[in-house]
């Protein structure tokens, strides 16, 4: 997948797992976007409406998808997962041709044993349902950067500050200026998980220092940007 390929919003009706082998996938539901670099996985219940998409970086995608009614597995939401290297090994095999169903049940019963959970903070932002807010919330969503006040973008979509301000708090369930702060620490996601300098990811955010973007990331998230992609086991 080049870098800012998009899938656009779909649904299966089997279980499906999603993987970068190299890079980084982002995968949304309506409000929530996880961000999985090649330590993460997603698991992803049958029929759950979602798009997977690259940020800055190209990526490798490797998936599976497991039949509901073959599998013991119950979640019904999105489940972040460990990719162990026993994980990855697991999901180059069962995507080999012309695989016996003996050898094939074998591996998915392993596989199933390996899905272990694992914590991961995800950052909701809801989109406001109006039509006025929306156009400020697509704006942001495609430049996190921009500074404008809400004053600003009111001019711009034919509406009152207070206007908005009100569209958003009844939309979203937050006022302007944190959902604000979520779009920019969600949208700083994918470059963590590439690697970037703190710095560099700040600053695409819009973010003017490194020690603002820390304590912004913090306050939301419970842990520092170094430490939320770190591999799990690793120590802090």
């Amino acid at each position: 997948m080049p870098a800012g390929l998009v899938f656009d919003w779909h649904t299966h009706t089997d279980h499906q797992i999603a993987w970068a082998a190299t890079g980084v996938l982002t995968v949304r539901s309506q409000d929530t976007a996880w961000v999985l670099p090649p330590t993460r996985a997603l698991w992803i219940p049958a029929g759950t409406r979602h798009e997977t998409l690259t940020a800055g970086t190209a990526a490798t995608m490797r998936s599976l998808y497991v039949r509901p009614q073959l599998c013991p597995i119950g979640w019904t939401s999105p489940t972040p997962v460990a990719a162990s290297p026993l994980l990855a090994e697991l999901i180059d095999y069962l995507g080999t041709a012309g695989l016996s169903a003996g050898r094939r049940s074998n591996a998915e019963a392993v596989l199933v044993d390996l899905l272990e959970p694992v914590a991961m903070t995800t950052i909701e932002v809801r989109m406001p349902a109006d039509d006025r807010a929306k156009a400020v919330a697509d704006g942001l969503r495609a430049d996190p950067a921009d500074d404008r006040t809400l004053a600003e973008w009111g001019r711009q979509v034919g509406a009152s500050e207070r206007t908005l301000a009100r569209e958003f708090l009844a939309g979203t369930g937050m006022t302007f200026g944190r959902w604000r702060t979520l779009l920019r620490l969600q949208a700083a996601l994918p470059g963590l998980a590439a690697g970037l300098p703190v710095s560099a990811v700040a600053r695409r955010a819009g973010y003017e220092s490194d020690s603002a973007f820390v304590a912004a990331f913090r306050r939301e998230t419970g842990m520092t940007p170094g430490a939320y992609f770190r591999p799990a086991g690793d120590a802090a």
